[in-house]
C-alpha cells in the first residue's frame, strides 16, 4: 500500500527565509521517502538589521508577514499537513524577535520558533547525515548559515562534540576586521582541541553557499571537493567584483557577496582540522525540519 503525506518547513535564517515542501512517501515494508516537492527562497536579510542594530527594521517586519501570508497560501494550495517554522541566530538575537514572532502569529497564524544553535544542529543532523557518517570514518559537520555556524564532530558513526559560533556570513560582512579575527582564532582552537586525535578526517558542509559552490563544480552528487579545488575557487571569486559575480556567474545579488565569507569558513575548518575533502549531501535546516515532524521529534 502506497500513502503520500505533504510536509512543509520554514526556515528563518539571517540571509533568507524559506518554504520547502515535501512529499513523505510511505510504502508498506518500504523505508519512508522523503523528496522535495518544492523550495521557494526570500531574500530578507535579517541579520544585516539584529547584528547591527540590535533590531528587526520595521520594512523587514512587514516582508516577513507578507512572506509568512505567501507561505501560508502555498501550503494550502499544496494540501500541507504538517508544517514548523524555525527561527534562528538573526530572530534570536534581535531584541524585538520574540515580539515580532508573536506579530506574525496574530496576523498570519503561523507559529514560529525561535530555536537555539544546539537545537538547529540537532535538526539538522537527523538529516540524511546516517548515509555518510557511517563506517569508521571520522567527519566534521559544518552548517554555515548568516548569522551562526554550527559544527559537528561525528566519529565511527556517533557525535563526539558539537558547538555553534557566532561565525555566521551576514554577521562577517557586518563586523570590523578585528572582531573576526577573534571569533576565527576562537573556532580555529575549538576545531583543533576537538579534531587532533581524529585520523584522515573529511568535512561535510552544508548550507546554500557550499551548495551552490558544488553545483558550480560540475561534480557528481556524493562525490567530494577538494581542498585545492575550493581553494581556487575561493581565490577566483574573491578576484572578482560584486558586480561580476552576478552578471558573470549568474549568482543572485544576496548571494553573490556572502559566498566569500562562507568559502572562507569551509576553507579554515578544512585546514584546523586537517581534512582535504568535503562532502556536500545539499541537506539543511528545512529538510531537518521535516523528518523531525515525520518522526515526532518537534
Amino acid at each position: 500500500m502506497l500513502e503520500i503525506k505533504k510536509y512543509a518547513a520554514i526556515d528563518i535564517g539571517s540571509n533568507a527565509i524559506r518554504l520547502l515542501i515535501a512529499n513523505v512517501i510511505e510504502e508498506t515494508g518500504k523505508e519512508t521517502q522523503f523528496r522535495k516537492s518544492s523550495l521557494v527562497r526570500v531574500p530578507i536579510r535579517l541579520g544585516a538589521d539584529a547584528f547591527v542594530s540590535g533590531v528587526i527594521s520595521e520594512e523587514n517586519t512587514q516582508r516577513m508577514i507578507n512572506a509568512m501570508e505567501a507561505f501560508k497560501l502555498l501550503m494550502d494550495i499544496n494540501n500541507v499537513e504538517k508544517y514548523k517554522a524555525c527561527a534562528t541566530s538573526a530572530m534570536r538575537e534581535a531584541t524585538n524577535g520574540k515580539e515580532i514572532a508573536e506579530k506574525i502569529l496574530e496576523q498570519t497564524g503561523v507559529k514560529i520558533d525561535i530555536i537555539g544553535g544546539k537545537k538547529e544542529a540537532a535538526i539538522i543532523s537527523s538529516t540524511d547525515l546516517s548515509q555518510l557518517i557511517e563506517g569508521d570514518a571520522s567527519y566534521l559537520y559544518v552548517d554555515v548559515g548568516g548569522g551562526s555556524t554550527e559544527f559537528t564532530i561525528f566519529s565511527k558513526g556517533r557525535i563526539i562534540n558539537s558547538k555553534s559560533f557566532k561565525m555566521g556570513t551576514v554577521r562577517l560582512i557586518n563586523n570590523s576586521k578585528a572582531e573576526n579575527k577573534i571569533i576565527f582564532k576562537e573556532v580555529q582552537k575549538w576545531i583543533e582541541d576537538n579534531t587532533k586525535h581524529l585520523k584522515k578526517l573529511a568535512l561535510i558542509g552544508s548550507g546554500g553557499n557550499i551548495n551552490k559552490l558544488f553545483k558550480m563544480s560540475g561534480r557528481t552528487l556524493g562525490k567530494p571537493i577538494s581542498y585545492i579545488y575550493l581553494n581556487a575557487q575561493y581565490q577566483f571569486l574573491k578576484n572578482m567584483s560584486y558586480a561580476d559575480r552576478i552578471s558573470e556567474l549568474s549568482l543572485n545579488p544576496d548571494r553573490a557577496d556572502v559566498i566569500i565569507p562562507a568559502t572562507k569558513i569551509y576553507l579554515s575548518a578544512m585546514k584546523w582540522s586537517g581534512a582535504r575533502k568535503i562532502f556536500v549531501p545539499k541537506i539543511g535546516l528545512a529538510d531537518g525540519i521535516i523528518k523531525s515532524l515525520y518522526f515526532k521529534k518537534l
